[in-house]
């Protein structure tokens, strides 16, 4: 990787929390920046602090009203506003929301800064990737939708084309549907089946509104399926998509609730499935956009046993300088876990397990239902952006 590369955090971040018992806690992402530093990743990267995000930013992508909601949500939390979606089972209310929530925002939008005025090539905001937020709605553990409104600032500085890539268990869909008909954006979104697990849209029939025609990809995965199913899928759509998309700038959603051992949807990935989508992501923004990468965090509930590995290598990968899997975990911070969380943390940077898969070309099988997910997918929207759906 050639120029430097920017992670954007400082600890206001962990601010975004819910509360005892959520199960989105901020300690995920304390504990993911104290392993990188332990690792020396962050020795590769420029830390800077986010700045707030201001309403007249915000409402580059969410109404007037919605803000003003989740400030009076925010100033008084035991009282719901569920014509918003705050307050509800998921997304609870809690003190400064509004505050806490527009530095997220500030994050992203920072991190999309640096990198189109080609300060650094890539950055990332690993608190940041609230990709379930509308633009009236608060849903999914996400109230204001930081990637939509980095996206939206790109557009507004003169980025042609933005491409974003969801890898988080659920389907992106708020960032889809702001930018459903907007032929500048394109969102590709890997997630579980829709008919298993929330939020119950990212059909492949899902693929952009009348003035934007093939410009939301979208693809449904099987409960159970693990690294090699997983990235046969990425692999045999995502980068055709990218290539004939040409975005300026990509960026990406890194959701780490694909995992095994996470406790909230079923998927089977390891570590080192996930670290392999990285790669190929980071990898991808080089072959399609000069590198311009700005990558996010997202989902990930078991926040000990994957969620700072997973993004400990992420920003390696950011920073370009990719950890060995291998690579035992720093005792320093094992102990750590264990004297704050009572918990015993994993010893290793990798699970174990080779992520090899078998490319698309190699035949498409019609008894799997990976396969024909794999297929549907193409046959909807490769026409759409002028490939051919064949092999």
């Amino acid at each position: 990787m050639s120029g430097e590369a920017m992670l954007v955090f400082d600890e206001g971040l962990t601010a975004y929390d819910f509360g005892h018992g959520h199960p989105m806690s901020p300690v995920r992402v304390d504990l993911t920046v104290r392993l990188a530093r332990a690792l020396g990743v962050l020795d590769q990267l420029k830390v800077v602090p986010a700045p707030i995000a201001d309403d007249a930013l915000l409402t580059t992508v969410h109404t007037a009203e919605y803000i003003a909601a989740v400030k009076r949500a925010g100033e008084n939390p035991d009282v719901p506003d569920l014509e918003h979606g705050l307050g509800t089972d998921d997304t609870y209310c809690f003190p400064r929301m509004h505050e806490a929530s527009a530095h997220v925002v500030g994050a992203s939008v920072e991190a999309a800064r640096a990198v189109w005025s080609g300060e650094v090539v890539h950055a990332a905001n690993v608190s940041g990737g609230l990709h379930h937020a509308m633009p009236s709605l608060a849903s999914g553990f996400c109230v204001y939708n930081d990637p939509a409104v980095a996206i939206q600032w790109l557009l507004d500085q003169g980025a042609e084309r933005v491409a974003y890539v969801d890898v988080d268990v659920h389907h992106g869909d708020g960032v889809q549907a702001v930018f459903y008909d907007d032929p500048r954006v394109l969102t590709v979104s890997l997630h579980e089946s829709p008919t298993t697990l929330f939020p119950g849209t990212g059909s492949a029939g899902e693929t952009g509104g009348p003035n934007a025609p093939g410009t939301a990809v979208n693809i449904p995965l099987p409960p159970g399926t693990g690294d090699a199913g997983w990235l046969r899928a990425f692999h045999a759509i995502v980068p055709d998509v990218l290539k004939a998309f040409r975005p300026s700038v990509l960026v990406t959603q890194h959701g780490c609730d694909s995992h095994v051992e996470d406790p909230l949807a079923h998927l089977t990935k390891t570590i080192d499935g996930q670290r392999a989508a990285y790669v190929a992501l980071h990898d991808l923004a080089h072959e399609i956009c000069d590198g311009k990468w700005v990558a996010t965090g997202g989902g990930g509930y078991a926040i000990v046993e994957v969620v700072p590995r997973a993004w400990t290598h992420l920003l390696a990968i950011v920073a370009g300088h990719p950890i060995d899997p291998a690579t035992p975990v720093p005792e320093s911070w094992r102990d750590e876990v264990r004297m704050r969380l009572g918990q015993v943390a994993p010893s290793r940077m990798t699970d174990g397990r080779d992520a090899a898969y078998t490319d698309w070309s190699s035949g498409y099988n019609p008894d799997t239902w990976l396969d024909r997910s794999i297929k549907a997918t193409r046959d909807v929207s490769f026409p759409l952006l002028g490939l051919d759906p064949t092999y």
